[in-house]
């Protein structure tokens, strides 16, 4: 039988709420099986509330309450430990940056900006002076810290998502930076882009009309729940889960694809564009 691990409450407000969630199930007599009986989710979902690894939803925390009797306290901190983990991060993507973690591919298209998963710190740090210029630096540092560790996604675990990226050429030829800051930018998706999960395609420039041409999408499937597709703008972002929409979405990202080089072209014009910035023959 191989043994518990134990929940170290002191890491994280997440990790604190989970080590109470175990300890006041295990004081009832419960097993997570036992527990999840009569609500939506699965004992999978409960054990890694437990762990720190996952936000408690309302109606979930709810449910506990009645059934470990604890007089509403898991309802009443679950935004606690909703803020805690998108700490330097804006409220509507809360659900996302869980969704990434239980994701099994992630398939995003980013006309205008590198997506956050593949940023630098000198790109994260002139994206956000860019968007929010009259914040506080220490605000500004909040958030480029938290964008770094959602960045290091594909550090931490080499069996983390498939992920498929497409981006138009203008990313690679329109500088957001300093020639060095561009080339490391650069050098850090091809870096990526060697691995076995992590496909990037360019859309060239003279591609002409293709779907998705009026905004960012990411689409997301799941071993264990309906995709998810998410929309950002400079100041907000949606999360769709409508099935017929989420179905359209990806159709025009499988068609988007199509249009795109295919992935070996695209990261050979990465990496010369990488040179070029590092040369100073830079050419738009």
């Amino acid at each position: 039988m191989a043994r518990r691990k134990d929940i170290d409450g002191s890491e994280s407000v997440p990790s604190f709420y989970g080590k109470e969630l175990r300890w006041k199930r295990e004081q009832a007599g419960l097993t997570l099986q036992q527990l999840a009986e009569g609500s939506f989710y699965g004992l999978s979902h409960l054990s890694e509330i437990e762990r720190g690894e996952r936000r408690m939803p309302r109606d979930l925390a709810e449910h506990v309450d009645r059934a470990l009797e604890t007089d509403g306290f898991f309802a009443r901190r679950c935004e606690d430990v909703g803020k805690a983990r998108r700490r330097g991060h804006a409220k509507y993507f809360e659900r996302i940056l869980e969704a990434e973690r239980h994701a099994e591919t992630i398939e995003e298209w980013c006309p205008t900006l590198f997506p956050g998963l593949l940023q630098t710190e000198p790109y994260i740090r002139a994206v956000i002076r860019a968007t929010h210029p009259m914040e506080s630096r220490e605000e500004t540092e909040e958030k480029v810290h938290a964008r770094l560790s959602r960045a290091r996604f594909f550090d931490d675990d080499p069996t983390n998502p498939e992920y498929w990226i497409i981006f138009h050429e203008s990313l690679l030829r329109l500088p957001a930076l300093p020639p060095a800051d561009m080339a490391e930018q650069l050098d850090r998706v091809a870096a990526l882009a060697r691995r076995p999960r992590i496909t990037p395609q360019v859309l060239p420039w003279n591609c002409g009309a293709h779907p998705l041409m009026q905004g960012s999408a990411k689409v997301m499937t799941f071993p264990d729940a309906p995709p998810l597709v998410y929309t950002e703008s400079p100041y907000s972002g949606a999360t769709i889960d409508e099935p017929a929409l989420v179905k359209q979405y990806r159709k025009a990202y499988d068609r988007l694809r199509a249009a795109a080089l295919p992935p070996e072209a695209s990261l050979a014009m990465i990496e010369e564009a990488a040179e070029d910035y590092r040369n100073g023959k830079h050419r738009l």
